[in-house]
């Protein structure tokens, strides 16, 4: 059986465990009360099941098991146990709103354990500004923090519908690339696996009004380490050397792809530290936000961070492809990353509190703002035909599957 063919049934595999596994998972949670309760500081105004990171770890487990058949001398069992842990950690966080402490002290002693049980961490810059080899007293402490940032980054931008699932599609999916082409088998096969299981979840909780979850701090913390396990087994893999001949920027090439995240998150606890306030204590200043303020829809504010992120990456491939130089790669996609959610956040925002004095005595905003204003408007298409039918689909669609088994 060829590579491509292997690929092609653990897609679909993880894709019809995830879509018939679901609808048990929002009854279960329905039926035991396991919501996100609306407040003052969420967007949704009614309580929503929180429990979809277990539908698309269904599809996860399976089409890692069917993996250990398909592909000889697969072994994923050291991942497979540090996503299952981290996804039991974070359905614990939902049902018990654990304390950000415990949270950090189990995440870095998730990572930590993956790290030596695998011996993956980062142990060469391939060239960033002329440094190759570092020493396991970097560049272990550089892997965790970093993998444990990760996971906060990824956890953290889950405030609207289809932007942390989305993300990850998109993520996974470039992951699935770069490993086909560079990695081990196994590692390609996961990145598509993952990718899979997110896109059923990905239409109901974007199109579904009953059939609607929220993927939960169990999901986006999966999905977390899944994407810290994928960036340092980008930055640990053997044909690593191979790309840094060829002109590539290995560092950059998974920091652009981890852009968006990284970097809002970073200015996110940046700036709440430096209000006095706890990096983890939650508000409304993210990007999505901002989106969100500009009267964008939840798949438009979602598509237009997406959009940015891959623009970030398609400018690093294009670097390479011009010949840039490894730093030139790398500290573009860190501009860029800064531009994003630091230049444009901070720009958007002033130009909101900007601009004529309205008859409540506040600032209207600038012609700029109010020009994004009308192409969020754009962005919502809820009554269109398109969008209904979709809606009506995902809705149905939990009914017949859950009766195949009574």
């Amino acid at each position: 059986m060829s590579k491509t063919q292997i690929l092609i049934i653990l897609f679909f595999l993880s894709l019809i465990v995830t879509t018939v596994v679901y609808p048990f998972v929002l009854r279960y949670a329905l039926n035991h009360n396991i919501v996100d309760n609306p407040d003052a500081r969420k967007i949704h105004r009614q309580p929503i099941p929180v429990m979809g990171g277990v539908a698309v770890y269904a599809g996860i487990l399976a089409g890692c098991l069917a993996m250990w058949f398909l592909i000889e001398r697969a072994s994923i069992s050291w991942s497979l146990m540090a996503i299952t842990t981290m996804l039991v950690l974070g359905v614990w966080d939902d049902m018990k709103n654990l304390p950000a402490v415990l949270r950090l002290i189990v995440q870095f002693g998730i990572v930590g354990g993956y790290m030596a049980l695998t011996g993956y961490h980062i142990h060469n810059f391939y060239g960033l500004f002329g440094i190759h080899e570092i020493s396991l007293w970097v560049g272990i402490p550089l892997s965790l923090v970093g993998g444990v940032g990760i996971i906060n980054a990824i956890n953290m931008i889950d405030g609207i519908d289809g932007y942390s699932s989305g993300y990850g599609i998109m993520a996974c999916t470039c992951f699935a690339v770069l490993f086909i082409f560079t990695g081990p088998p196994v590692w390609s096969s996961l990145a598509v696996i993952v990718t899979a299981a997110l896109i059923p979840f990905f239409f109901h909780n974007v199109f579904g009004v009953k059939s609607k979850m929220f993927i939960g701090d169990g999901g986006t913390m999966m999905l977390g380490l899944l994407m810290s396990i994928f960036a340092i087994g980008a930055l640990s893999m053997r044909r690593c050397q191979d790309l840094e001949a060829h002109g590539v920027g290995v560092i950059a090439v998974p920091l652009a792809v981890l852009c968006i995240p990284i970097f809002d998150t970073l200015r996110v606890m940046t700036a709440r530290m430096l209000r006095g306030r706890s990096p983890f204590k939650p508000d409304k200043s993210h990007l999505h936000h901002l989106f969100i303020d500009m009267g964008f829809s939840h798949l438009g504010a979602s598509l237009s961070i997406l959009s940015m992120n891959l623009i970030v990456i398609l400018v690093w491939l294009m670097l390479w492809l011009c010949g840039a130089s490894i730093n030139t790669q790398t500290c573009t996609v860190i501009l860029m990353g800064l531009t994003v959610t630091v230049g444009f956040y901070k720009l958007m925002r002033w130009q909101q509190h900007s601009g004529p004095i309205g008859d409540n005595g506040l600032p209207q905003g600038t012609p700029l703002w109010h020009t994004f204003c009308r192409i969020g408007n754009l962005s919502h298409m809820e009554e269109g035909v398109v969008w209904q039918a979709l809606q009506k689909f995902v809705d149905y669609l939990p009914k017949p599957l859950s009766g195949l088994f009574h």
